[in-house]
């Protein structure tokens, strides 16, 4: 065996090695969400649940705002954050009594539902829709002028 072969299954193993961790990690996080809680339920459970609940206080405006704000997230991933950004914001509109999903609903749900460096996204294209951020700035977790 030629040193250029042995070298070239050793760099092969490591680069399998670190795919099956990382696509074990990404199992291992779905696993756990898909454990039930003292309660009995998942968190996939209680999405399910939230989205049931709230689907026809959508509207289509809402869905569009929704479907925008997603568009950062990588397409493989974007079905994901999407059903857990609208569980969020459905357990706020049920929490608040309302009767139907409101823009300011959707960007309260997204900014919690969201990482803090998603939140750069967010205020740009509220800048870019013309909408006013300033309620929602004691939610956002970065420094906003």
């Amino acid at each position: 065996m030629s040193a250029w072969f042995g070298s070239f299954i050793i760099v092969w193993m490591i680069i399998l090695i670190s795919l099956f961790a990382i696509g074990g990690f990404f199992m291992f996080r779905k696993f756990l969400k898909a454990m039930p809680k003292q309660d009995g339920m998942s968190e996939l459970d209680w999405q399910d649940y939230y989205i049931e609940k709230t689907r026809q206080m959508w509207t289509e405006d809402t869905m569009e705002l929704l479907n925008e704000l997603v568009t950062p997230v990588p397409k493989l991933f974007r079905d994901v954050a999407r059903r857990s950004i609208a569980a969020k914001i459905g357990k706020l509109a049920l929490e608040e009594g309302a009767e139907k999903i409101t823009k300011d609903l959707v960007i309260k749900g997204y900014i919690l539902a969201t990482p803090a460096r998603d939140h750069k996204f967010l205020v740009a294209h509220l800048k870019m829709k013309q909408i006013d951020f300033s309620p929602y700035k004691q939610h956002l977790k970065i420094h906003v002028e």
